[in-house]
């Protein structure tokens, strides 16, 4: 996974002993191993867990973060562990959406792990949005759940997982900037648009204020970046934007690039994000990563100019 992964030897739990070559106790007794239900007093550990991949680990390691200082009801989920006794070796974030972090190396331990996940999932029932995480642990996932979960509405199976922890290679935008609260006029209409065109449904379509109040809290944080230009009445319009959309183990993740459509090919993603990549390793974490889709060869090798470098792959099923 590149210079951001923690290695962790074949066949050890990222905090025993290696077990390569060793019988497991457990499966020749034949008991079969689950995953359970996590309290608070587990999440120091399961953020150490996360941390042996910080890049990969950073949707669920952003929630447990936030459980740590508010409590699980601030960060709107649960937090499973496998197994079920013993030092923990893989966690999964199950919010809005379902994260499952297994940065084990030997292969049939891995397999154990994301089978107690499902288990745990298929008890409760589909409540997340989407299944989003490492390619091989989420599309696995997906595949124990799919008898069990309604159908999904797109499988994205390749999603090159990219990071940066240096300066930008190209010139950033000097006019891209931190939106700020009297802003969410602006801001929020441009984020819909940009999930709408990504996701294929509009965030607000059902109503309720949930999606305005996370753009709301984005700005807030200083995590929503915008360049403005005039629109055709000289007032102020969003020409770029993006957001940082988790922040965790020095790794914040940029999510919701988008550029107006009357500006594109004109290299202000580039340019803009370049500015980004400089403003968050500056003030808010050293590593700079995102996920694309791999048929978005465009975007790919705009995100490759900027500097970023392919440090692992994620998929993505959404419901």
């Amino acid at each position: 996974m590149g210079r951001w992964r923690t290695p962790v030897p074949a066949g050890a739990r990222p905090d025993g002993p290696d077990r390569s070559g060793e019988p497991d106790i457990l499966a020749r007794r034949g008991r079969r191993e689950v995953a359970r239900t996590l309290t608070r007093a587990d999440l120091a550990r399961a953020l150490e867990v996360c941390a042996v991949d910080p890049v990969a680990s950073v949707l669920a390691a952003a929630r447990l973060e936030i459980a740590v200082r508010a409590g699980f009801g601030a960060a709107a989920g649960q937090a499973w562990g496998f197994p079920d006794t013993g030092p923990l070796e893989a966690v999964c974030w199950a919010g809005a959406n379902l994260v499952p972090v297994v940065p084990i190396e030997d292969a049939e331990r891995r397999a154990q792990a994301v089978t107690a996940f499902a288990d745990l999932a298929r008890v409760h029932g589909r409540r997340s949005s989407s299944i989003v995480g490492e390619q091989a642990a989420a599309l696995s996932l997906w595949e124990q759940l799919a008898p069990h979960w309604p159908p999904a509405r797109d499988v994205r199976a390749d999603q090159p997982s990219m990071a940066i922890d240096t300066a930008p290679s190209l010139t950033p935008d000097p006019t891209v900037r931190r939106s700020v609260p009297s802003e969410l006029g602006l801001v929020l209409p441009a984020c819909v648009r940009m999930f709408t065109e990504e996701v294929g449904y509009s965030p607000v379509a059902a109503g309720g204020s949930a999606y305005a109040e996370r753009v709301r809290a984005l700005i807030t944080e200083g995590r929503s970046f915008v360049r403005m230009v005039p629109d055709g009445g000289g007032r102020p319009a969003i020409a770029f934007k993006a957001e940082l959309g988790a922040v965790a183990g020095g790794v914040a993740q940029v999510q919701g690039v988008w550029v107006e459509p009357a500006f594109r090919g004109r290299g202000w993603s580039e340019s803009g994000m370049a500015a980004v990549v400089e403003a968050t390793r500056a003030t808010v974490a050293p590593v700079v990563s995102l996920y694309v889709n791999a048929y978005n060869e465009r975007a790919v090798a705009a995100y490759r100019r900027v500097g970023f470098e392919q440090v692992g792959t994620f998929a993505t099923i959404l419901f």
